[in-house]
């Protein structure tokens, strides 16, 4: 009894070591949102060409380019429009876009809930297939047993781990749209439409997190207290749910916020496969017309919701296993 009650992980936090960790991990938050707003702020500044003069096109009268500059703050000295870039952003003000004339903060709330859908979506079938996935094959495969089947298990997983997401994403276009043609494969026009775009975007992190987890699940079935539990002849089923899963989520959770931070990147790629009107496909637009503050805007707001997701992903963890906030640092 006294091995068991061992295995089980204290879930809470003192005071003083959790307020070290929030501090320090505010702190750490603040520093990476300031060096993100520079970098990308320089990023856009250091881009050859005018984007005024793009946006008006060629035949824009001189004296039409120069008063969109100045009403834009682009004739200022960079020192005093990062100053007012900074400002700007503690009002909520993210700029103007120099192709429509459109606030950018408007923009990106019109684009953000198609992108954020897809997203979450895709975590969701990432977790909901690879845990159990994962934790089936441990199960399955612990002590030697079934070796066909873990090198089934590995190959598989293993290549669709390795495949990029825009490549499966042309493939579902090629299968079911051009091949079978049974769900849509443009556009967001009902529930359906998030099928392909979702599976594109989850397949290979569902592959390479079912490979992460059975290895964990492997060295959590190897563990004395869960030999005791055995011994105890306790069900099956009470020994993995009870004993066993809660060790294996500490690294589930590390590997799935890294998944979720690849699956926001991965948006992009898939969007324009797709033409899902996110915003992967508005920073494209973006780039090619050289709207500059449309694609600063959008760059903060993935840059952010990374940082976010890391955030989350530290403080889940902290919870499920104090030692961190220890280890941390």
């Amino acid at each position: 009894m006294t091995e068991l009650a061992g295995a089980a992980r204290p879930t809470g936090l003192h005071a003083g070591p959790w307020l070290e960790f929030a501090v320090r991990r505010t702190g750490r938050l603040l520093v990476s949102v300031l060096v993100l707003v520079t970098a990308s702020f320089a990023m856009i500044h250091l881009i050859p060409g005018d984007p005024v003069r793009a946006a008006l096109g060629i035949t824009a009268s001189p004296e039409l380019v120069e008063e969109r500059t100045r009403a834009l703050g682009l004739d200022q000295p960079l020192p005093v429009q990062f100053a007012g870039h900074l400002w700007g952003l503690l009002r909520g003000d993210l700029g103007t876009s120099t192709v429509s004339g459109l606030p950018v903060a408007q923009v990106i709330g019109d684009r953000l809930p198609a992108t954020a859908g897809l997203g979450v979506a895709a975590f969701v079938l990432t977790m909901v297939v690879a845990l159990p996935l994962g934790i089936a094959a441990a199960v399955a495969t612990h002590g030697g047993r079934r070796r066909g089947g873990e090198l089934a298990f590995a190959g598989v997983t293993g290549v669709l781990a390795a495949i990029p997401d825009f490549l499966i994403a042309v493939g579902l276009v090629f299968l079911f749209g051009v091949t079978f043609t049974v769900l849509p494969v443009a556009g967001l026009s009902g529930p359906e439409s998030f099928a392909l775009p979702v599976i594109a975007l989850a397949v290979a992190p569902a592959a390479a997190l079912a490979r992460i987890v059975r290895v964990e699940g492997l060295r959590v079935l190897g563990q004395d207290y869960i030999r005791t539990a055995r011994a105890k002849r306790l069900r099956p089923r009470l020994v993995h749910l009870r004993h066993a899963l809660p060790n294996m989520l500490t690294a589930a959770l590390t590997v799935g916020g890294l998944l979720l931070s690849g699956l926001i990147a991965g948006t992009v790629l898939v969007e324009n496969i797709f033409a899902w009107p996110g915003l992967g496909t508005t920073i494209v637009a973006s780039i090619t017309q050289k709207d500059y503050p449309l694609v600063q805007g959008i760059v903060l707001v993935y840059g952010v919701a990374v940082l976010l997701v890391n955030l989350v992903v530290d403080v889940l963890l902290a919870l499920f296993d104090p030692r961190s906030t220890i280890r941390e640092g």
